[in-house]
């Protein structure tokens, strides 16, 4: 118990060691579906599934992957939103014993291609609307088979190509057959969780089967122990693409034989609505989820959610208490990472919750602190270092880098690049990722600990603190904050609040008010993003290509093709990183097609060549937008090309000409760049 002291805080009935099955993640849906056969498994659309008809489907899509090549430890890509059809995908898949590929469907190509290079895919499921971008990348990557379908796959896809290895997903289930019987074994991979890449690459974590199990087995038995099998109703937003809803909603379901609700993606008036149709008993979210769901002026009736669990980012005490009040329920705040499957710490759900804690290791886990210069020295209670883990859930290593492997796993422990402090009873506290730190005046600033101060004003709905550049001081700290709906402050008083309540070293020196944060897909802040857009580099975008055999004419000089679509991704990460993205643009009802490309060569892009494309938004009218190009040399950072790409806005549906939305423009003219002069005063369509 003294290694080990958060033991004695487990809540009361909570083993401090588990039993794991020795079994798939295939096997324990059969054993689901042969236990609660009539029970609901999916609520989709107002369409209902019973776990024996998400068996039976399960196993028809899983022979007709098998007649398309699907063998025991093939990638198959998953690329699909919240929706049955994920489900059944993932566990046909993995009967096969096959390896899900789990992508994010926001990706653009040039992270398609990374990804699936890779992970070696030759096999997608994906959604009918990214046949496009899937097109793009095909015959890079090497695809053999997509199979396509709609959100309700009773619609077959229209508008594309035969005899392009495209299948239907409906189709292949209605087939029927028996698929092949393969052997597969808990320790073999299960699938490959991409990390965000928000960090540097996206790295794939190897997850088994046992990991997978272990961690449902000790989220159900340390944050859902109270969960009756067969009777609950789980709220599924978190995406099943990320290791969080993966494990934590999808698979934590499947075990407890739970009604999955399922929606698309967080729209907070279609969450609410599921909410009254539906009354959900347990939900996992992120903190911006909860405080959309605090702040909505019909939240209605809630009380019906009795579990909540909350992790990804630190969740502000008042919003929690706030929670809690209007629903009656727990949350329990956590931690994890894609490489431990990826839950490691939980509150306790009705017992001892510290604030700022994100909990206790689960049963079978273990955590200290070590100095986060070498990792060696193992730290005493309070003192801050780099977190790291050990335990059954944390991952096999990174698909095909042993080196990066190497440095993460260390004598069976994770090093989570995670700074942190453990107090005396074992509650953990995150600090910030190392790369966050901000040196101020000498001092080490932890951002988490600001933006949980500027929770803590009574105006404040969303807060997050950056690092700037600054010649004296290194870095000052500048706070980003989301005022709540009808309140009204200044910078001064924000400032204030902040330098009555912490050291002085660690108050902002300058406060910008934000309608909304940009965020990920699951709704994590993006604080580098911020960071960038504080330093003055918001308006620039860079993105970095290799070039390839299949760009390049039999000199082995790039296409002016490649140029275009080289562009239009730098194109597409700017307006995304701005939240302006082909999803964004599509619910403003708009699409904005490239309409005109301006482009002049200064010297050839070769064969094996690494460019740079570095993009900006140089003019903006009301019903067009104009991109400014540069491509460099990765290596001698000389100039190869530059160019304008312009962009009409059309109406979705009239394809009419529309003006551009004025929360995009925006958006759009916030961050307006001149080009260079000598570019700009030049006659480009003689270029």
């Amino acid at each position: 118990m003294k290694d080990r002291p958060w033991l004695k805080h487990y809540d009361e009935g909570v083993p401090h060691s588990l039993t794991y099955p020795e079994i798939t993640l295939p096997e324990m849906l059969r054993e689901t579906a042969c236990k609660f056969p009539d029970a609901t498994a999916t609520i989709f659309g107002g369409a209902r599934m019973t776990y024996a008809e998400l068996q039976s489907q399960v196993e028809s899509l899983a022979a007709g992957l098998a007649s398309l090549g699907v063998v025991p430890g093939e990638r198959v890509a998953i690329v699909l939103p919240n929706c049955p059809q994920t489900v059944i995908a993932f566990y046909a898949v993995l009967s096969l014993g096959g390896i899900a590929v789990m992508t994010n469907p926001q990706y653009v190509e040039r992270e398609l291609d990374h990804q699936w290079r890779d992970a070696g895919v030759h096999i997608v499921i994906a959604l009918d609307r990214l046949w496009p971008r899937i097109q793009q990348v095909k015959g890079r990557v090497g695809l053999t088979n997509i199979i396509l379908s709609g959100l309700r796959d009773s619609e077959k896809p229209t508008e594309i190509g035969q005899g392009e290895g495209a299948h239907f997903f409906r189709e292949l289930i209605n087939q029927g057959g028996v698929p092949p019987q393969a052997t597969i074994k808990p320790d073999d991979v299960a699938c490959l969780q991409y990390t965000g890449g928000t960090t540097g690459i996206a790295k794939g974590a190897a997850l088994t089967h046992r990991n997978l199990i272990v961690n449902v087995t000790q989220a159900c038995e340390f944050i859902f122990f109270k969960a009756k099998e067969g009777e609950e109703r789980y709220l599924a937003v978190m995406p099943f693409f990320h290791a969080y809803g993966l494990t934590a909603v999808m698979n934590v379901s499947i075990r407890k034989a739970a009604s999955m609700i399922i929606l698309p993606r967080f729209e907070i008036d279609a969450v609410m609505a599921a909410i009254r149709e539906h009354r959900p008993t347990i939900f996992a979210g992120v903190p911006t989820m909860y405080v959309a769901m605090n702040s909505h002026p019909d939240a209605g009736d809630l009380s019906s959610i009795h579990a909540c669990f909350s992790g990804a980012a630190p969740l502000p005490l008042d919003v929690m208490e706030s929670f809690e009040k209007r629903t009656g329920a727990k949350i329990a705040e956590g931690f994890g990472m894609t490489e431990s499957s990826p839950v490691t710490h939980v509150n306790p759900m009705y017992g001892l919750r510290k604030a700022g804690s994100v909990g206790l290791p689960l049963p079978d886990t273990e955590a200290r602190i070590v100095d986060a210069e070498t990792g060696t020295r193992t730290l005493a209670a309070g003192e801050v270092g780099e977190i790291v883990i050990k335990g059954p859930q944390v991952m096999r290593g990174y698909w095909n880098l042993p080196d990066e492997t190497g440095n993460t796993l260390r004598d069976g422990w994770l090093f989570t690049g995670d700074l942190g402090r453990m107090d005396e009873d074992g509650y953990l506290y995150i600090l910030d990722r190392k790369k966050d730190m901000i040196l101020s005046g000498g001092y080490n600033v932890y951002p988490r600990e600001i933006d949980e101060m500027l929770f803590t004003h009574p105006k404040v709905r969303e807060a997050v603190a950056v690092g700037i550049p600054d010649a004296y001081r290194g870095e000052i700290i500048k706070a980003f904050v989301v005022l709540r709906d009808g309140e009204v402050a200044t910078a001064e008083e924000i400032i204030a609040h902040c330098r009555a309540n912490l050291a002085a070293y660690k108050v902002p020196a300058a406060v910008e008010f934000r309608a909304a944060l940009p965020k990920t897909m699951i709704g994590k802040t993006l604080r580098r993003a911020l960071r960038d857009d504080a330093a003055g580099t918001a308006n620039t975008i860079t993105v970095t290509f290799p070039v390839r055999y299949s760009e390049c004419d039999p000199l082995g000089i790039a296409h002016h093709s490649s140029y275009v679509i080289w562009f239009e991704e730098a194109r597409h990460e700017y307006m995304r990183r701005h939240q302006a993205d082909y999803d964004q643009l599509a619910e403003e009802g708009v699409f904005m097609p490239l309409s005109e490309l301006r482009l002049r060569y200064r010297a050839p892009a070769r064969f094996g060549d690494v460019i740079t494309v570095r993009s900006w938004m140089s003019e903006v009218k009301s019903r067009r937008a104009t991109f400014y190009h540069e491509v460099r040399h990765g290596g001698t950072e000389e100039v190869l090309a530059e160019g304008e790409t312009v962009h009409i806005c059309f109406d979705v549906k009239t394809m009419e000409l529309k003006k551009i939305p004025p929360r995009v423009r925006g958006l759009l003219e916030r961050y307006l760049k001149t080009p260079r002069e000598a570019f700009k005063t030049q006659n480009l369509k003689d270029g």
